[in-house]
């Protein structure tokens, strides 16, 4: 280890962002990511010169980043999702990627594959962020519930797809191939999910929970593992093997172990949400250009156009295609929860970085204007929709709820 105190101080602000939540969360809401990504920014050098990533550190938010997007599979409830509001919000994504790379295009000045990045980056949803505060409100199953999980897991998912067809390196036409066989296999590996499964895994599941064995922790772990090496002999990113171990980990332990799915559940949330998830955004933020997003007033300016870029985007379709039994408060306030983004855009903008197509100032400037939209978005639609959704509330959050808006 070339610093080895810098794990130490990245475990420290990991510990200190959910202490800073639950300090401000009487005056001001702010998502644990955001606190995060902050003190990352803060121990890294462009600030205090305390943090410096090496590959120990770089290896585990690699898995940290797979984790998190193992768990927004996980959370994606397709039989929620289905028929027109499906259909209309695949629609508002295609038309938000085609805008989007068009848009960015004329940013990058005509270079393609940062265009990708950035119009890619432009069209994701961070469904877990919005999704526990619907959750809270009591209006989770509810029709408005219904419509923003379905453009919200459309908005994960397509960002993931299109970063395996547009940014392998590769012509379109071979990826395609490729994913076609990766989805083929995968849907065998989904029929195969959905068949019941033997009284042996029920009951080693159960025996196993609170003994060293940890069977059922352990076979998500190889799922995980499986699919991200799938993904990796297909050539696609790890993004898309890791989103789909996370849809197949919640059609096995729903279908094999119904009584003990929250519970496994909860301790892969715990190693991810405890240790994994926090490093790999403290990471981020210690990597984060500082320097380039301060002392540059061209990027500085990136971030407010970038925000606006989000809403207009991702938010613009959303408006146009959303289900029109909704009320206009309602329809106005899905493109502003739509349009919260981080979790994907600080993905995508690694996946930039690290292949060069991504200047550090350009990805500073999208992360920061995807944390300007989690901090800002979510508050606007819920301010908009609170006449009509106060029927709905179940009471005021409890801070553990909130503190659930981890990614």
């Amino acid at each position: 280890m070339t610093h080895p105190g810098t794990l130490v101080l990245i475990m420290t602000a990991a510990v200190l962002a959910p202490l800073l939540v639950y300090a401000t969360q009487r005056r001001l809401s702010v998502p644990l990511v955001i606190f995060e990504i902050a003190l990352g920014i803060l121990i890294g050098p462009d600030v205090f010169g305390w943090a410096h990533p090496d590959k120990v550190t770089d290896t585990l938010a690699h898995l940290g980043l797979a984790m998190l997007i193992f768990l927004a599979g996980y959370e994606i409830e397709f039989a929620d999702v289905r028929g027109d509001t499906l259909r209309r919000a695949l629609w508002a994504w295609l038309v938000s990627l085609a805008v989007g790379i068009g848009l960015a295009l004329l940013i990058s000045g005509g270079e393609m594959f940062k265009a990708f990045v950035i119009g890619t980056a432009l069209t994701s949803t961070a469904l877990g962020t919005v999704l526990p505060m619907l959750r809270d409100r009591g209006e989770l199953r509810g029709r408005f519930g219904t419509v923003m999980s379905a453009f919200g897991a459309v908005g994960e998912f397509g960002p993931v797809v299109a970063v395996a067809l547009l940014l392998s390196g590769r012509r379109p036409a071979e990826s395609a191939a490729l994913l076609a066989a990766f989805g083929v296999l995968t849907a065998g590996a989904v029929f195969w999910a959905l068949r019941p499964r033997s009284r042996w895994f029920v009951r080693l599941t159960e025996r196993t929970l609170h003994s060293s064995g940890q069977f059922a922790v352990r076979f998500v772990m190889l799922l995980l593992a499986c699919m991200l090496g799938l993904a990796e002999v297909f050539g696609l990113d790890v993004l898309l093997g890791a989103f789909a171990a996370g849809v197949l980990t919640r059609l096995v332990l729903h279908r094999a172990a119904p009584a003990s799915s929250a519970e496994v559940l909860g301790k892969v949330e715990a190693m991810g949400f405890g240790f994994l998830v926090p490093l790999f955004y403290v990471v981020t933020g210690v990597e984060f250009d500082l320097d380039a997003l301060l002392h540059h007033p061209g990027t500085l300016l990136l971030v407010p156009l970038f925000l606006l870029l989000f809403l207009l985007v991702r938010g613009g379709p959303v408006y146009l295609f959303a289900p029109r039994d909704l009320s206009r408060r309602d329809r106005v306030a899905l493109p502003l929860f739509a349009s919260t983004c981080l979790p994907l855009v600080v993905a995508i903008t690694t996946i930039g970085l690290d292949q060069k197509l991504l200047g550090s100032d350009e990805a500073a400037a999208l992360v920061g204007a995807a944390m300007l939209s989690v901090l800002l978005l979510p508050l606007l639609a819920m301010r908009l929709r609170s006449p009509a959704a106060g029927r709905g509330r179940t009471g005021r959050a409890s801070a553990a709820a909130k503190e659930s808006e981890a990614w």
